[in-house]
């Protein structure tokens, strides 16, 4: 039986591959359940220090798996709390671990995809690619933390726009407004992904890793609150080792090597 993802470790970067081409690499459950394992996986393997989430075929992910949905019947509340409780906690995974999480945004994104491609700290994606909320057409609202990402990234008036009346957003237009991080030509996609990832695995993990708290936290917060996270987080980075071997690399005009190490 073909899995619904793929799990490939490369050195310290794990690629994980939405698997269901002939279904548009849409969301079932085994498919929610799987990439809630895998996020684990990355979580906890100290190994990792790059994601990368990308999606088999022509799409990257065409939302929740609608005959799904259908063959639920009468107990589709109950089946889609499942199904959006899974994936939550896999995004919350991605969202939260330490490591930098790369979306490779091979093709078209809609629904839950859409939530899924701008997860990433870096999103890289072919002109090819375009973006949908698709939700309204079907009498659905948006999951996989589409409602809290989407305004902070592109503002509420057009978040409301892209949620609201579903209208496709091409590459072009998603690097312009801030959807993604940058488009890249198709055929070019691969190696600046690759690219994109070796250099965000030879970081300092730790201090990515704080960094993204930070980030994500900042909206919660109020100024002084936010200033003390930010001392405490600087003060536990130049402890470590591999703040030290930045400091030193920076004196001897030379590139670091960092080990991903706290001390």
């Amino acid at each position: 039986m073909t899995p619904p993802l793929l799990v490939a470790i490369e050195g310290a970067v794990a690629t994980l591959t939405l698997n269901r081409p002939a279904a548009g690499n849409t969301i079932d459950l085994p498919l929610a359940r799987a990439l809630l394992d895998a996020a684990i996986q990355c979580d906890q393997d100290p190994a990792i220090r790059c994601v990368v989430l990308t999606g088999t075929g022509k799409l990257f992910c065409g939302g929740g798996d609608l005959a799904g949905f259908a063959a639920a019947g009468e107990g589709i509340s109950g089946y889609l709390s499942l199904l959006a409780g899974t994936l939550h906690m896999a995004v919350s995974r991605l969202m939260r671990m330490e490591k930098p999480l790369l979306v490779k945004v091979n093709g078209p994104a809609a629904g839950a995809g859409l939530s899924l491609a701008i997860s990433g700290d870096v999103v890289l994606a072919a002109r090819s690619a375009h973006f949908s909320a698709a939700y309204g057409a079907v009498g659905l609202t948006p999951d996989g933390g589409m409602s809290f990402l989407l305004p902070r990234l592109v503002g509420l008036r057009k978040a409301q726009e892209v949620i609201l009346t579903g209208r496709r957003i091409g590459a072009e237009e998603a690097e312009r407004i801030g959807l993604i991080t940058r488009m890249v030509e198709d055929a070019e996609l691969d190696a600046a992904v690759q690219a994109q990832a070796e250099a965000l695995a030879g970081a300092a993990t730790g201090a990515v890793g704080a960094a993204r708290a930070l980030l994500a936290d900042s909206y919660g917060a109020g100024l002084e609150a936010q200033l003390e996270r930010e001392a405490r987080a600087i003060a536990a980075a130049g402890g470590s080792a591999d703040c030290k071997e930045g400091v030193a690399a920076f004196l001897e005009r030379r590139k670091p090597h960092f080990s991903g190490k706290e001390r």
